[in-house]
Order: C-alpha cells, then structure tokens, then sequence
C-alpha cells in the first residue's frame, strides 16, 4: 500500500486517500493515519475519525488508546447538544513531540523550537553582515543547547533538527564582495553533518527555499493547491516546486532554482542578467547604501516609508518585470495552475510585489498558454526554518514518509 497525501477541498471533509488497513501488521501506519487525520480537523471524536479512515470503531479505539497512553492524543471537554450520545473530541497534543529547525542564511540565522501542533514555542534569532563559520556554527550549538534544556522534562520529546540552508551559501560570492577563501569555506561545508555533532537526535537537511515551500505546501496553501511554482524573494531569490502535493526536488536536490534564470537570450558576448540580480532584496539593500540609507530597512516595514519608499518603488518595478518573467516561463515548462510568491520582507511590500507583478504579467502574449494564478505566501521569514522543523515531524509521525523529499 502507497500512501498519499490528503485530498481535500474547502467545501468536504477532509478525507484520507488511502484509508486506513484493519490487519495489525499495520499498526505502525494506521497510527500515522490516524495522528493527521487529527492534524488535519484539529479535533476529532472517535467516531469521525473512523469514518475519514475507514477503519472499525473496535481498531479506532485500540489506537486512540494506545497514543493517548503515549500522550500524543488528549481529550477536550465533552460536546453536548447533538443527537445521540455526547461525544468527546480527541485533539493532538501540543507536548507531545518537539523538533527544531535552523535556517541559516546570508544576512542572518534563525532556530526554531516548534511543538506537535506546528506551533513555535521558542525562537533564536542571530543578524550578521554575512556568516563566519568559526563563530556562528558554535553560536547555533549553544542556541541548540539552550533551546532544549527550557524544555526540562520534555526535552526527551525532542525528535529530530531540519537545517535549512543554500546550497552554496558562498554562491554569488563576487556579487557579495567576498573572497574566493570565503566563498570556498562555506561551499564546502557540510551544514546537516557540522550540526548533527551537536546533538544526539536525527539531523535533516534541505535547501533553504525547498524548506520554505515545505512549510507553504503543509501550514499555507498547500492545503488548498495541489500542484504550484513557489519563489521566495530574501537576500537572493529563489524557489521550490510542487506537483501532486509532493515536494519535487529535482535530479540534484535542485528543483526551483530560479536565482539563475536568464532575463534574456544572449545577444553578444556577455550573458543576460538573471533573475537574482533583479528580484533580490540584495538589490534593494545596494539602492539603499548609496542613498546613505540604512539597507537592513529592506527586511522591514520601514521600506514603503520615508526616505526609503523611492528606492523601494523603483525596486518594485525591476523585480516584479523579472518575476512576471519568470512566471510566464514556468507557466510554459511545467503548466501549472498556480505561483505563490513569499518572502523576508514586509507584508506590506509583499503585497506590493505581487500586485505589481499581475500588472506586468498583463502585457505578455499567453498564447498557447493557460494563464497562471499569483497569489501570496501565509510563512514569510519563518518559512524556511519552520520548514526545516516540520521534516523532523512528519518523518516521524505522517502516513507517507517521503512526502517532502520524494525524488
């Protein structure tokens, strides 16, 4: 039996393909089965959840018990007022497991402590004009540290770390002003092995836009959209993919790299720009410094104010032109529906990007092409560590174990 992710729409309960299988040599996925059909309807009693999982009430029973014996289940308070016996709503309990997930970028780290709800408990954060290794990798190992002993006796919950990250995060490193021993350092790192010698729990690493998508497609519109371009606009852009509900990752882990798209066909001997030098907040962060400007305002509300506002508007018509392009272009390769455009900025200019953006895409031809919808990103600068944090999660506790990282 293959397992797949949830179908379901906003107007029909949220039923689970495939259902669920009676024989006890299924225990351990029937259990998966039945912890997100929970996630998926917040609460559930123990007749509604045999009723989305086809499974008998007498093996509902049995495994409701056996996870609330685990304290991954509790109950809520009786629901009164309907016809027949009262009945009592099983939830997911918040403390039944934890898992941690660090993003670590070009201008800052974040770790996340999220619970078994997806909900962060506890937040590091650390800015810097870009990362050295010898300093920030021992930072991330006492955050780590810290992190887990607030958590005294449920730090036994703690059930996996995700890392987040580029896979050249020394990419571009010309464009960055750094050195080619700098750039070189961080290349050839490898982040996932350098944290897992910090702790004694599963560590799980992933492109940082591929996390960041992974949190889209389980907490944002995934729950909506099954298939989907996703561009997340931060010091340097870039994306990830989604068809059929699954993170499609590409032959090398790659899938989504849209910072290296070409704005244009070549027409002499230089190459045309790609998208990453028009659609990045590193753009922005240049316009700001040479108007004496403060370039970390291009990570908040302060960009759509005074004095910061022209450079911002002028920013806004380069990258929306470029990410219009780039959406006429996956429309074309992939035919998809649907391109949900995030980012670390402001909410505010997030959705002054994406307007923009439908404004350029009016003027491109769309013959032979359908038409795709852009919509906004629900994570913003938490997607990607909270992506990260999430693998920990559904590997240990959902139906179909490679949801995310299925090639």
């Amino acid at each position: 039996m293959t397992p797949h992710r949830t179908i379901q729409t906003s107007d029909s309960p949220k039923l689970l393909r495939p259902r669920g299988s009676n024989h006890v040599g299924m225990r351990a996925f029937n259990e998966r089965v039945v912890l997100q059909t929970i996630r998926l309807n917040d609460s559930l009693p123990k007749a509604d959840v045999a009723r989305l999982t086809g499974l008998t009430a007498q093996t509902i029973g049995l495994i409701t018990t056996r996870l609330e014996e685990d304290e991954l289940l509790i109950r809520h308070d009786r629901v009164r007022g309907r016809i027949g016996q009262p009945s009592v709503p099983l939830a997911l309990n918040p403390d039944g497991a934890f898992s941690m997930g660090i993003k670590i970028g070009r201008r800052s780290a974040d770790l996340l402590l999220v619970d078994f709800t997806g909900q962060v408990r506890q937040r590091q954060t650390m800015e810097y004009a870009f990362p050295d290794a010898n300093t920030l990798l021992p930072a991330i190992g006492e955050h780590m540290a810290s992190m887990r002993q607030r958590l005294g006796p449920l730090s036994t919950r703690l059930v996996g770390v995700g890392v987040a990250a580029p896979f050249q995060l020394g990419g571009w490193h010309k464009m960055l002003g750094l050195s080619d021993t700098q750039s070189d350092s961080w290349n050839q790192l490898d982040l996932g092995a350098q944290v897992q010698t910090m702790t004694d729990v599963p560590v799980t690493f992933a492109k940082d836009t591929a996390a960041a998508c992974v949190a889209e497609l389980v907490t944002g519109r995934g729950r909506d959209l099954k298939s989907f371009l996703y561009l997340f606009v931060d010091t340097f852009v870039g994306g990830g993919l989604v068809f059929n509900s699954h993170l499609h990752v590409g032959l090398h882990g790659n899938a989504g790299a849209v910072a290296s798209l070409p704005s244009g066909v070549v027409t002499g001997a230089l190459p045309p720009d790609q998208l990453v030098t028009q659609a990045s907040l590193w753009e922005l962060e240049q316009r700001f410094k040479a108007c004496g400007l403060d370039p970390s305002a291009a990570y908040d509300e302060r960009a759509l104010q005074a004095p910061f506002e022209v450079e911002t508007q002028a920013w806004i018509s380069l990258a929306a032109n470029a990410l219009a392009h780039c959406v006429v272009s996956g429309t074309a390769f992939l035919d998809i529906g649907s391109v949900v455009i995030d980012g670390s900025f402001s909410r505010a200019l997030l959705g002054a990007v994406i307007e923009r953006t439908n404004d350029s895409l009016k003027h491109y031809n769309w013959e032979g092409l359908w038409p795709a919808t852009v919509v906004a990103g629900s994570a913003g600068s938490d997607a990607r560590a909270l992506g990260g944090a999430l693998l920990p999660l559904h590997a240990n506790f959902a139906p179909d174990q490679n949801l995310f990282l299925k090639i």
